[in-house]
């Protein structure tokens, strides 16, 4: 049995009386039956929902909203089920996205089946067998998602594991990161990586006992191997990789998505798509500031044209703390891997481009949003921003510190005083949780992971988000992460961090849209706001919170449309997406821009 009727739009004669109101005052659709959400702290729930032309007319009463119905108005039946506010991505990769959507899924339970190295090389190969003839025509194999932390061996896999799926063959695995990777023997050949080779600045080539490299590529070594990826994909790949994004996100209830440290060619992309009508959501981007400063200027707009809009700059000052690439300001509990005593990570980038990349975007009252991990990288950000705001003063431009993962306390004062928003990752503490209490920052510190507790404590909003591809954008995830923090093992880490239910919704509606300066328009049900929804199996605010990662997300509404409907009797989930099953043509044109990166880089 459906859960609704098909398009989900039910008639329903003789619910209310005929309006006799003027036509402006006649609703397109009105939402009823079941609870709503409303995120609205003067109204927080409602009976109906009245629209007209994708913007609220009202929220209250299903008798208080009879005057708007008509004879064209349609009467949306929720059937019991819960409605909110549409997701807002408080960070993501829409674009990126498109990577997980179309390469080999490495990802480990429960969103994939890779648990170690042999499963790893059986999803590669079984990927490649099932794609034949792509990989037989551009001649590359590429998988995404692994994480060593999850594999029973607790390491990277090796060039040498790489090379018995395929000796012939380049092949490259993106690490779930997105900061690290692994290429076989072929594909260092073809990106020219040997012995003689030196790391670049912010980036690691990791070797074995004889100074080989041994396939694992960190930071801005990988990203030299993977930036031609994306730059060279030409329009059909980066067409692809935007609209599989973009309906990723909406199958998770998301009406607004985040292209953070997007490319120009990305930004574009998304365009192309949005004026071909293509694109379900909008999509705010933020390309990269030390690359991208032109474009920024001629571009950046608070206006969406085609849903598409650039929001302002992306910074990325460290890497990754699972993966022991993040700025510490102190060692390391337990790396695995070869590390010296004192290893504390690095920085990306040198404390003078982060001051100079601040202070443009201050100078011009650009909106910046800074990827930092670790502490020590928190250290070099808030001098960053001390020094800009003692020079340019406050332009009202919302900086935000995107992830924050290991904080001191008191550097959440100092962002608090600095006027920073946090878009924190409590997804860490399912994913991650376990391993950061036993390798990265230790039993006592992990505790204090994306501190949404202290945040709340000062009276805060924050953001929360899921990063994707470095996880899912799975809305329901988010949520019970934030509310339980529970851990992959079961435990539970940082009791005192964990808030209610209410406000993590908040965090990823409301919040996130005063993040992007779109609280006028999206965030909550109220009247004059956008009409962007998302239709969950039951209301997250009365059940269990130990079951909220299982609610389903059944619809997904952007400005009073449909965008995505659950398929009957199934559970959302990113196995509906093969794209290279049903579309050679993209997965050629996918393919050869790997193979061309390597090939020419």
């Amino acid at each position: 049995m459906r859960f609704f009727s098909p398009r989900i739009l039910v008639l329903f004669a003789a619910l209310l009386p005929l309006s006799s109101a003027c036509s402006q005052d006649i609703a397109d659709t009105i939402y009823s039956g079941g609870p709503i959400l409303t995120m609205n702290d003067d109204q927080p729930t409602a009976e109906a929902v009245a629209v007209k032309d994708g913007r609220i007319l009202a929220a209250g009463s299903l008798a208080d909203l009879g005057g708007y119905r008509g004879n064209a108005t349609t009467m949306f039946d929720l059937d019991g089920h819960a409605m909110l506010p549409g997701f807002v991505d408080s960070h993501g990769h829409v674009v990126f996205g498109g990577l997980q959507a179309l390469s080999a899924n490495l990802l480990s339970p429960p969103d994939g089946d890779v648990t170690d190295i042999a499963s790893l090389q059986a999803t590669l190969t079984q990927w490649a067998d099932d794609n034949a003839e792509a990989v037989a025509k551009v001649q590359m194999i590429i998988g995404f998602g692994y994480d060593n932390a999850q594999l029973a061996e607790l390491r990277h896999p090796t060039r040498e594991d790489l090379d018995a799926v395929s000796e012939d063959l380049p092949l490259l695995i993106v690490h779930q990161s997105g900061h690290l990777g692994v290429a076989n023997s072929k594909a260092l050949e073809l990106a020219g990586i040997t012995a003689a080779s030196e790391a670049p600045p912010g980036g690691v080539i990791q070797r074995d006992e004889n100074g080989e490299p041994n396939g694992v590529l960190e930071e801005y070594a990988f990203f030299a191997v993977l930036a031609p990826l994306l730059g060279n994909l030409g329009d059909e790949g980066l067409l692809a990789f935007a609209q599989a994004g973009s309906r990723l996100w909406a199958q998770f209830g998301y009406t607004t998505g985040q292209d953070g440290r997007s490319s120009g060619g990305s930004v574009e992309a998304l365009k192309k798509v949005g004026a071909a009508g293509d694109l379900p959501i909008d999509v705010v981007a933020y390309p990269d500031v030390l690359e991208s400063r032109d474009y920024i200027r001629a571009n950046v707009s608070r206006a969406y044209a085609d849903r598409v809009r650039v929001g302002g700059c992306k910074l990325t000052i460290d890497g990754s703390p699972q993966g022991f690439t993040a700025l510490r300001d102190r060692p390391y509990y337990d790396p695995v891997g070869d590390y010296p005593d004192s290893y504390a990570g690095y920085a990306a980038i040198t404390a003078e481009q982060l001051q100079d990349a601040v202070n443009w975007c201050y100078e011009n009252g650009m909106q910046i949003l800074v990827h930092s991990n670790g502490e020590g990288a928190s250290d070099m950000l808030i001098a960053a921003l001390e020094a800009a705001q003692e020079k340019y003063g406050d332009p009202g431009n919302r900086p935000v510190l995107i992830h924050g993962q290991f904080q001191r306390e008191d550097q959440v004062d100092s962002f608090q005083r600095l006027g920073v928003f946090q878009s924190v990752f409590p997804m860490h503490t399912f994913y991650w949780g376990d391993w950061h209490r036993e390798h990265t920052v230790g039993p006592v510190n992990a505790e204090n992971i994306s501190p949404t507790g202290w945040i709340r404590e000062r009276g805060l909003m924050f953001g929360t988000h899921h990063d994707a591809p470095v996880a899912f954008p799975d809305s329901m995830r988010v949520l019970a992460a934030t509310v339980t923090r529970r851990t992959r093992s079961g435990d539970i880490l940082g009791p005192l961090q964990r808030v209610d239910v209410v406000t993590a919704l908040k965090a990823m509606t409301i919040w996130p849209a005063w993040q992007h300066f779109e609280e006028g328009d999206k965030g909550s049900i109220e009247a004059g706001k956008i009409a962007d929804f998302v239709i969950l199996s039951a209301d997250p605010t009365a059940v269990d919170p130990e079951t909220l990662a299982d609610l389903q997300v059944l619809v997904t509404v952007k400005d009073d449309k449909v965008i995505y409907e659950a398929a009957t009797g199934a559970v959302a989930s990113h196995r509906q997406y093969s794209p290279f099953s049903s579309d050679p043509v993209v997965a050629h044109a996918f393919m050869h821009a790997i193979y061309a990166s390597m090939h020419f880089k």
